[in-house]
């Protein structure tokens, strides 16, 4: 009963570890998305203000750091097909 009962907290612990590396990509990304937007959408306003022509090239510049949530969304997505 002792082996079971051990492996059975080995499976659970790995597990838990399984969804902590899946959550740590997400959360990961999601922060770096966020620090990289902080940065592009402040130097796309400030340009916006002298040229009002450049809100297209702003709008591109600063939803392109959103792909990196999306490639945290992958490897989270790849992290959990790990767990059985």
């Amino acid at each position: 009963m002792a082996v079971a009962e051990t492996v059975a907290n080995l499976a659970s612990n790995s597990t838990g570890m399984i969804a902590f590396s899946a959550a740590l990509a997400i959360a990961g990304s999601a922060i770096a998305a966020a620090w990289a937007e902080k940065a592009i959408g402040s130097a796309a306003i400030g340009a916006m203000a002298e040229k009002e022509e450049l809100f297209g090239k702003g709008l591109i510049l600063t939803v392109i750091p959103e792909t990196i949530v999306i490639f945290g969304f992958a490897i989270a997505f790849f992290i959990l097909g790990l767990a059985k």
